[in-house]
């Protein structure tokens, strides 16, 4: 199996084990005299191999990007520098919409506001920041393809 097919698993697994909670929470009461819609006691033991596997799975991933090469680091270091990307490209770009936002005055008394930073500048910054994560992606799904996952 290729590491983005195991990524791929890995989020059928999440949503399946979301939707599992879901279930059980919606039959944990009824009034008294009815019956579930489905029984509580064969949802948990879904739910909890659903998570094992999970488990075994993010083990396999983590080593396997632990241990693959991408360029003159590792997959994890890649993924990383890619999550920290995003990380200050969000910063960035709300940075630049409060210091661009602009206020109404209806009289002279009221206070005014000024940015206290270059809104282009930051807005730039955020626009090269989004393009390093871009390509950064790209090159990790890339990889991701032509990976095998470790046991």
């Amino acid at each position: 199996m290729k590491s983005a097919e195991a990524l791929a698993l890995r989020a059928d697994l999440q949503r399946r084990l979301e939707q599992l909670k879901q279930r059980l929470v919606k039959n944990a009461r009824i009034q008294e005299g009815d019956k579930p819609e489905e029984e509580p006691v064969e949802l948990q033991a879904e739910l909890d191999k659903s998570a094992q596997e999970l488990t075994v799975l993010i083990q396999r991933i983590n080593r396997t990007n632990a241990g693959s090469r991408f360029g003159d680091r590792t997959i994890a270091d890649a993924l990383a520098e890619r999550d920290v990307l995003k990380i200050r490209y969000n910063a960035y770009r709300e940075l630049a919409f409060a210091a661009s936002t602009t206020q109404g005055r209806t009289t002279r008394s009221e206070v005014k506001f000024i940015s206290t930073v270059s809104v282009a500048a930051i807005q730039r910054k955020a626009d090269d920041l989004a393009k390093q994560h871009r390509e950064l992606d790209t090159r990790i799904q890339e990889s991701d393809w032509l990976t095998t996952l470790l046991d």
